[in-house]
């Protein structure tokens, strides 16, 4: 058995034969209890169009091939790639026939960034306002960025919001959209080595977070800019040692999958105690929601 075949098996296949079945799946994703460890909440993700998986508790994924390389590391066996193709031969031997997971058409990038400056713009910070967020607060974050359609070359402006990876998140009373790549932001807090960590889901939230504190974050935060990007913020708190997890995700199924996602991870983080927050803006969907709805104010 080469890699590619074995990148080929199904998860599900491989965790079938080691006696481990979803707790919940549906035709795009599976949750299992992990094989690693006793668990009480179900935290090991698979995708099945993707055929990966990903451990929650330990903020740690990928193939086929490195599932079965963690496996036997975690039972003290040898657990080199030659090893896992080997356990993966006896465990699903030829003739066996996998089918490849369905390919993913990767999504093209919609927007080209020509330009970021600083944010001056009298409707873009009309919008703002309109949102109740501090304008001089936001000016320490975004930027008036101006982009162009890749495909019907039409232009426009926005409000700019940088991640880690150099992209855009873009936002404007017309538009909510990105520069790729999209990636999660990282804000470090004004106290050095802080006991929390925030976790909001867009820059909209973490913007009104700022003004209602005004402009006051001692802990760290970090801007998901999309619930599919859970897993990319969890190497930022893994072994930090902070000791809590504010979750503003949003009241809807995505954000409760999403706090459920970062529940699953912190339960496995010593010391760190997870508070979710989202019933305090409650029965508004977002943070923002809540404060426009405090202030009376409407888009």
């Amino acid at each position: 058995m080469n890699i590619e075949h074995a990148k080929c098996i199904p998860m599900s296949t491989i965790l079938e034969r080691i006696n481990s079945f979803p707790n919940k799946q549906d035709e795009k994703e599976a949750w299992y209890f992990s094989p690693f460890r006793e668990e009480k909440t179900a935290s090991f993700h698979i995708n099945n169009s993707k055929n990966v998986w990903f451990d929650f508790g330990d903020g740690k994924g990928g193939d086929t091939v490195e599932f079965v390389c963690t496996y036997l590391r975690k039972h003290g066996e040898d657990s080199t790639v030659p090893d896992a193709l080997r356990w993966l031969s006896n465990m699903a031997p030829m003739p066996f026939k996998p089918n490849p997971p369905a390919k993913v058409k990767a999504e093209k990038p919609k927007w080209k960034l020509l330009k970021a400056v600083e944010l001056q713009d009298l409707a873009l910070s009309r919008y703002l306002q309109k949102r109740g967020i501090s304008l001089p607060l936001a000016k320490q974050h975004l930027k008036k960025v101006e982009v162009e359609h890749v495909e019907n070359k039409s232009r426009m402006y926005a409000l700019g919001f940088r991640n880690e990876d150099g992209g855009y998140e873009l936002r404007n009373p017309f538009l909510k959209s990105c520069v790729a790549p999209k990636t999660i932001s990282f804000i470090r807090g004004q106290t050095i080595k802080p006991d929390g960590v925030h976790l909001f889901e867009g820059f909209i939230d973490y913007l009104t977070y700022l003004t209602i504190s005004e402009g006051r974050q001692d802990d760290d935060a970090i801007i998901l800019n999309s619930t599919s990007c859970v897993a990319q913020a969890l190497s930022y708190i893994k072994g930090y040692g902070y000791s809590f997890a504010y979750t503003w995700m949003d009241n809807d199924v995505a954000g409760t999958k999403a706090t459920a996602e970062l529940a699953a991870f912190f339960k496995n983080e010593q010391g760190l105690l997870h508070k979710p927050m989202n019933e305090v803006y409650k029965p508004c969907k977002d943070l923002n929601a809540w404060h426009m709805d405090n202030l009376n104010l409407s888009l």
